[in-house]
């Protein structure tokens, strides 16, 4: 699972830009109090592997795949979940 990374030392994306089958390992999660207590509570914590296996019109919902099961996602959701490519030889902790 991942996808390939021409990053420089920990390139992160919002889970909401990868594309289907694209995907990584949570590298943090942003957002207020309570939109973060809400997806670190689903399970989506720093270290996750996640893949995106579908996408709405408009990216709303984002549906993901980690620990094996299939979550959807609203896209502020997705937006505040940063991604780092698995597997990246240049990331700290990319090829767990």
């Amino acid at each position: 699972m991942g996808f390939s990374c021409s990053c420089s030392g920990g390139s992160e994306k919002a889970l909401s830009t990868l594309e289907i089958g694209e995907g990584g390992i949570v590298s943090k999660i942003v957002g207020d109090g309570s939109l973060k207590r809400r997806i670190l509570e689903m399970g989506l914590v720093p270290g996750t592997q996640i893949r995106v296996e579908r996408k709405a019109p408009f990216n709303d919902p984002v549906s993901v795949w980690f620990r094996g099961y299939e979550l959807s996602l609203r896209v502020d959701e997705a937006n505040a979940v940063l991604v780092r490519p698995s597997g990246c030889a240049s990331c700290p902790e990319g090829s767990r």
